[in-house]
This record gives structure tokens, C-alpha cells and sequence, in this order.
């Protein structure tokens, strides 16, 4: 330290005596930025934020997590590994959350904000404050979901360093008490959020959507957590909500959905007479979309890009030479789009009486008069993706004068003997890796444009967090359960004709019919298992049996016929199986709703009381 200093005094003897001695000394260090000098420069906190959204948790989206989509009945894997294939049961932690970091984080700085914010407007700290604790009631909406109550912290935690923690060992709130502190803290700050006309920053409205789905959660758990023969409960109420609070919860979500649909300014994306391209951009067109109220966006200029698309595009139109087709829609999904009459999704693929099969004249027939979301959902034989035919066929079936010999190939994009195609060139395959083993791939956040399903280029389409459809459905679900059948049917009815369906399409509406609407208009928005999760379904939609056909994941195979000098040679059939590759029904066990505590964090902290079941 004296030869530092010695070299300091050497320094400044070779000065002039002048004032610029004492400047050239005091002068700061230009790779450290002070606290004064982020929390009074509205750019660096602009910054700050983007980095908070950025660290928004979520289970499955395009840019983190998506594998999971294949881990439901929406999907499975076609790619690589068999594990999504073969989950005997969901573990205990598979959603576990219990990430403080992003809260210590908006703590700090909206207590900096105050200390050290001077050159701020009065505006700009309101502002940047709410926009704060938007993020904060967001982070804990993932927190409850997954893991019920947790500890409310909205302040520094600081260790005095005296040897005992307990001031820092928080216990856990009860499941009820983060869902009114979300409430609350929207409600606080929803009229100071500015950012109006914004969809990738917070503003008024995107709080009520957030509010909207948090007390829709709430609701449902209060009421049908009680339902349940043994309620999923601890004697503290960290985990179960009483079933009189559900009117409250389903009032507040019903009344932030009619405030965003009344005076929002959002409307249902309309803008191409195709309906299925249509709800397909209704996702991922970023300009002129009136449907979207908060996205998570990716931007190819700023490297800022994901490679969602380079995995999960369809196999004939991939532009790489390495993965595709990773996550591909099975049958399950696809059966649940209705017909635009209101029958039954179910594809028609044998006769009545099961004697024979029903005979296509193109590959797409089989799919006519469906629900317009399935196209803009799921590539299905006989469509196109960017101007090219995904070319699904399995094989052919060859009539052999007293029954059909099925004839299938390894060989993507294989002619038969006849000089005709065998398997298509995105097949489907029964054992090969990305290239579909169900029969459908991917198309919703599926980039169109060039070279987005590439290594060096990638993808900057962005993911919606909210959009005006999701709002609808939960204004519909909470009218419902409050008995407002006329005005659930309205909302519904604007989802379901945006999809084809005629004016009041629906006369009737059950709960079972709501939640298939919420099924298939979102689908693999990271939607399907909180659903099931919250309204207690998910152990007995997913129960591990093999004879359960909502726990085992079916494909569908078409084939062209082979049957020279009958009527019937050149038409299509179709064949559902068991998805090849897939391997054990889904399993989802009463300890699952709550996800288990990792043992550290009861180390740290014996206040922490465990979920039920672990």
C-alpha cells in the first residue's frame, strides 16, 4: 500500500500546482457508473426494466422452457431422447419456483429511486415505481401458482451481521394473501403506468390483464380445490383458499376483463379474410396488432433472437440441416377443434359400422369445416407453410384383392412402385427423430420469414404474455361462475366467431365448454396445465392409466390406396394410433398442484412449512 501511495506522490509532483492536479485525482473511474448516476438518468432505468421483463419466469415459451409443450396432450417429442415420451409420473419439483433474486432486485430499486432519484421528475418516479411493482405482483403470480403461498417481501432484507438470521426468516403467507397482494398492488398502480398504446411495456391495461388472470387462478382454486373429497390444504392456509372467497375473486377478474374490453381499445385480430391465416397472425404479426397487449419481443438487429423455429419447424421446409420438428401436435389436440356446425371434433376416419375406411379425395378433406384455429394452430396433412406443401403421407395401403397391405418407408420423400409418392418428405416416421412421429407439426410462433429456422440467423418472433382473446375467455369463465350466463355467452361467441363460427354460435354453455374454448384457442401459449392445475382436473385427466385416452397420446397416419381399376385408388385414408414413440400415460399426482420446497430452503428458514404430499 506505501509504494501505491509513493507512485500516487510521484504522480502528482510531476503536475503543475494547479486546480487540475485536484481534478486529474478526484476524477471517478469511467467503468463504474454510481447509484446516483442510474437512478437520475431515465434511460439507465428504462434499461434496468427491460432486463426485469426479460427475467419474467414462465414454464414453456418460445425462448425458454418450450420442451415442455411436449410434455401435456397438446404434444409430444418427435425429436431426439425419449423422456418427454416416457414420464411415468410429473416429479414433485417440476414446477417448483422459489426465486427471490428478481424481488430483491425491484425492492432495491424502488427504494433507490426514492433515495437517490432527485433529478427525476415527480412524473418519471410515479412512473418507473409503478412499472416496478407491476413487475413485482407479476413475479409473485408465478410464485403462487406453482408453489401457494409464499413469504411477501417488499423491502431490503438486511443481515446485521449479529449472528442471528431470525429477523430474515420470514414465514410463508397464506395462498389467499398473495392473491389479494396482487390485486392490491395493481389496483395501486394501474393509473400510473403510462406507456399507453404500448404492448412490450406495462401500462394500464396490461395490469387489468394480469389481474384478470391472477383472480380467475384464485376463484377457481377457492372453489374447486373444495370440491375435492380431501381439499388440498395446510392448518396455516399457506396452501387452500376457503371457498367464500370465490364470488370475490371471480367479481374482480370479471370486472378487470370488462374494464380492458370496454375502454382498452383492443379488438380481436381481423385483418385476413383467411380465417386460419388469420388467427395465425393474430400471434405473431407485430405491426398493427390490436389484439395484443403485452408481447415479449425479439429483434434480429439487436441479436436479440431465439431458435424456436429452427426446432420445431416442420421437416421438409427447415432450412437447416440439423433439428426440426422437436415438439409435433398430437391427435388429442387436433379432435379437440370442433366442426363449425358444433359437432364433435372427432375425425371421421372409418365407416359407421367400422367395415371399412372413409376415402378422401385429398389429404385435407378429412379436416374441412373445422374450427379455422386448428389451421392456425397445427400444420395438418394437405397444408402448406411458407408457399410449400408440408408433405405428410405415412405410406400407401395396397389392396391385395381381399384386404389392404400396408407399405411404409424409412426413406423420407420415397416413391412406390408405381411411381407415386410413398412417404412424404416430413412423413410421418414411427421411429426416426425430427421428423413428426404424430402426423402434424407446428405452425402457431412458427417464423415464416427467410432463414429464421437457421443457426446463424434464428428468430426475433415475439411471445405474447396477453392478448385480447385470453381476456375474453376469462371474462366468460368468471361471468359464468358468477351466473351471468347471457354475458359468459357473448364473450365467448366474439372467440368462437373470429374462428368461423356464426353469430351466438353457441345457445348453451357448461363449464366443459368453456374449457375446451380455452383448449384450443390457446394452445401452446403456456396455458393447458395451469388450467387443468387450477380447476383440480389435472390428476384426473392425466391419472396414469393406459385405458385412459387423455392420458396416452394419439397420431395420425394417411395413407394413399393403391387399388388399380377401382374408384377408390388415388383417394386417402387415415389410421389413428397410439403415437410411436410414446411410451407411458401422463401421470399427474395430488402432490403435484403444489410443487415441493427444495430441503435448502427449509434449512435456511425452519418457518417454511411444506407443501401437502411431499
Amino acid at each position: 500500500m506505501k509504494r501505491i501511495y509513493k507512485y500516487l506522490l510521484i504522480a502528482a509532483a510531476l503536475l503543475p500546482a494547479s486546480a487540475c492536479k485536484e481534478e486529474w485525482l478526484e476524477r471517478q473511474p469511467p467503468n463504474i457508473i454510481l447509484e446516483e448516476q442510474v437512478w437520475n438518468d431515465s434511460r439507465m432505468i428504462v434499461s434496468l426494466l427491460a432486463n426485469y421483463y426479460d427475467r419474467l419466469p414462465a414454464h414453456s415459451q418460445i425462448d425458454a422452457g418450450w420442451q415442455e409443450f411436449a410434455a401435456y396432450d397438446e404434444a409430444m417429442w418427435s425429436g431426439n431422447d425419449d423422456a418427454r415420451n416416457n414420464i411415468v409420473s410429473y416429479p414433485f419439483e417440476r414446477w417448483r419456483l422459489w426465486d427471490y433474486s428478481l424481488i430483491r432486485d425491484i425492492n432495491l430499486a424502488l427504494e433507490n429511486i426514492e433515495k437517490y432519484g432527485v433529478k427525476l421528475t415527480p412524473a418519471q418516479k410515479t412512473q418507473f415505481s409503478a412499472e416496478l411493482r407491476f413487475l413485482r405482483a407479476y413475479q409473485y403470480f408465478e410464485l403462487v401458482k406453482r408453489m401457494g403461498g409464499v413469504p411477501l417481501v417488499t423491502k431490503q432484507l438486511i443481515y446485521d451481521f449479529s449472528g442471528n438470521p431470525s429477523p430474515l426468516q420470514l414465514p410463508r403467507n397464506k395462498e389467499e394473501e398473495v392473491y389479494d397482494f396482487i390485486a392490491a398492488e395493481l389496483d395501486a398502480i394501474k393509473d400510473n403506468l403510462g406507456n399507453t398504446g404500448s404492448n412490450t411495456r406495462a401500462n394500464k391495461f396490461t395490469a387489468l390483464a394480469l389481474k384478470s388472470r391472477a383472480m380467475l387462478y384464485a376463484g377457481s382454486i377457492a372453489k374447486y380445490n373444495n370440491l375435492l373429497g380431501a381439499p388440498i390444504t395446510t392448518p396455516g392456509g399457506e396452501v387452500g383458499i376457503p371457498a367464500a372467497r370465490a364470488k370475490d375473486y371471480y367479481t374482480k377478474s370479471l370486472e378487470a376483463s370488462r374494464e380492458i374490453i370496454n375502454t382498452g381499445g383492443y379488438s380481436l385480430y381481423r385483418s385476413n379474410p383467411n380465417l386460419g391465416e388469420n388467427f395465425y397472425e393474430a400471434l405473431t404479426k407485430k405491426v398493427n396488432n390490436p389484439e395484443v397487449i403485452l408481447a415479449k419481443d425479439f429483434l434480429t438487429a439487436k441479436d436479440k433472437r431465439h431458435s424456436f423455429s429452427y426446432d420445431n419447424i416442420a421437416r421438409n421446409v427447415r432450412e437447416d440441416n440439423l433439428s426440426s420438428s422437436n415438439v409435433t401436435p398430437v391427435l388429442n389436440l387436433v379432435e379437440a377443434y370442433e366442426y363449425l356446425d358444433g359437432s364433435s371434433g372427432e375425425l371421421k376416419t372409418r365407416t359407421a359400422n367400422n367395415s371399412d375406411f372413409i376415402y378422401y379425395d385429398k389429404l385435407s378433406d378429412i379436416f374441412n369445416n373445422k374450427d379455422a384455429r386448428l389451421y392456425g394452430t397445427v400444420i395438418y396433412p394437405g397444408t402448406s407453410f411458407k408457399g410449400v406443401e408440408v408433405q405428410i403421407q405415412a405410406g400407401v395401403m395396397v389392396w391385395n384383392g381381399n384386404a389392404y397391405q400396408t407399405v411404409e418407408s424409412n426413406t423420407l420423400a420415397s416413391n412406390y412402385t408405381d411411381g407415386k409418392l410413398l412417404t412424404g418428405a416430413s412423413g410421418p416416421q414411427r421411429s426416426q427423430t425430427e421428423v413428426s412421429n404424430t402426423g402434424f407439426y407446428l405452425r402457431k410462433y412458427i417464423d415464416p420469414a427467410p432463414m429464421s429456422s437457421t443457426r446463424g440467423i434464428r428468430s426475433d418472433m415475439w411471445w405474447v404474455r396477453f392478448r385480447l382473446g385470453e381476456i375474453l375467455l376469462n371474462a366468460a369463465e368468471a361471468a359464468f361462475e358468477l351466473g351471468q350466463t347471457a354475458d359468459a355467452l357473448t364473450y365467448v361467441n366474439r372467440v368462437r366467431e373470429r374462428a368461423g363460427f356464426a353469430p351466438n354460435s353457441l345457445k348453451d354453455l357448461t363449464l366443459a365448454k368453456l374449457q375446451n374454448e380455452r383448449r384450443v384457442e390457446l394452445a401452446f401459449e403456456d396455458h393447458r396445465v395451469w388450467d387443468l392445475m387450477r380447476w383440480r382436473q389435472a390428476h384426473e385427466v392425466w391419472n396414469g392409466s393406459p385405458n385412459n385416452t387423455n392420458a396416452m397420446m394419439y397420431a395420425l397416419y394417411p395413407y394413399r390406396v393403391v387399388r388399380p381399376g377401382d374408384s377408390r385408388d388415388g383417394k386417402y385414408v387415415f389410421v389413428k394410433m397410439v403415437a410411436p414413440r410414446f411410451r407411458a400415460p401422463r401421470q399427474f399426482q395430488l402432490g403435484n398442484y403444489y410443487s415441493s420446497i427444495d430441503q435448502n430452503v427449509i434449512n435456511n428458514n425452519p418457518k417454511i412449512v411444506r407443501n401437502p404430499f411431499h
